[in-house]
């Protein structure tokens, strides 16, 4: 096997642990694609090349990381990862592990993290590596990755919502929402939203914001402004496309002429959705598709909503 086809086989891995790691589609491609890159000019062999390039990737996103932490303590308004429709790495030994660890709320609670916390407790929590392997990707003891995963691990358990494991109630439960979300139905919305459900976009100061700082909260004020605004939206032509996004229940918007205007999340728990999550920032949505322009889209519905004489 060439080290082109053995690459090839670990990319879905290596593009994992990126992603769990920096919180951005991009810049996990960009990680594994410089770890291609150094893996190609290695002059010598390895005796493992998955734990050779999963420390590899591991280092360049610790690197990567640190530069974008001080690039988000500029972000305008909320910051949220960006969206993952499909993970392309499985693992059925730890497929639990590796579908919490993809969901916004983890990826949040991550960015709590340091980042050598978050690439231990990504490595040894979420892909099970042990902490000799650990050490070695990271740079540190086994003894101090140890004290790193404990550390990381306290932060996550504190912070970690229990959302629902049914993954059927779950989805049954979005596809009303998005229903009544069609229909304008207020008493539909609302009797799916939780009482302090909290709606909030990341618009990173390139798009509309439905509301600023911390959104629209509570369970009347979330399904009024959904049911007032969205079939307006609907008769531009703008369309809901049901679909997995980070592992949970979410949507893609696009506007008439299919190009991306937003992805949603719903965190769903005890049987009501706790908070709708949407990536409104145009640099964001590259990768689902084309990107519309979420302006012209408001401009367009807010002149056909005011009264003519």
């Amino acid at each position: 096997m060439t080290r082109a086809e053995e690459f090839e086989q670990l990319r879905p891995l290596l593009f994992a642990i990126a992603y769990r790691i920096l919180g951005s589609v991009s810049e996990a491609e960009d990680a594994v694609q410089e770890t291609w890159l150094r893996y190609e000019a290695s002059p010598t062999s390895h005796r493992s090349t998955n734990a050779f390039l999963s420390a590899v990737v591991t280092r360049i996103s610790i690197d990567v990381l640190r530069s974008a932490r001080v690039r988000r303590e500029e972000y305008v308004g909320p910051w949220f990862p960006e969206p993952l429709l499909t993970d392309p790495y499985e693992d059925p030994e730890r497929s639990a592990e590796l579908a919490d660890s993809v969901s916004t709320a983890a990826l949040l609670l991550l960015e709590r993290l340091s980042p050598l916390e978050r690439a231990v407790f990504v490595l040894r929590e979420v892909f099970g590596f042990g902490f000799a392997e650990v050490g070695v990707a990271v740079g540190r003891s086994e003894a101090a990755c140890r004290q790193l995963a404990v550390r990381a691990r306290r932060h996550m358990d504190a912070g970690r919502p229990r959302f629902e494991v049914d993954r059927r109630e779950r989805e049954k439960l979005a596809s009303r929402f998005f229903d009544a979300l069609r229909e304008g139905d207020v008493d539909g919305l609302r009797e799916l939203l939780a009482a302090d459900v909290q709606m909030i976009g990341d618009g990173g100061g390139k798009a509309p914001q439905w509301a600023r700082g911390r959104g629209i909260i509570g369970a009347e004020n979330v399904a009024r402004v959904l049911a007032s605004t969205f079939p307006w939206f609907v008769r531009f032509g703008v369309e809901l496309e049901p679909h997995e996004v980070n592992g949970q229940p979410g949507a893609i918007f696009r506007d008439r002429d299919n190009k991306v205007l937003s992805t949603w999340t719903l965190d769903v728990l005890d049987g009501r959705i706790q908070t709708i999550r949407l990536v409104i920032y145009p640099d964001k949505l590259g990768h689902v598709g084309p990107v519309a322009d979420a302006w012209a889209v408001i401009r367009e519905a807010n002149q056909a909503r005011r009264p003519t004489d």
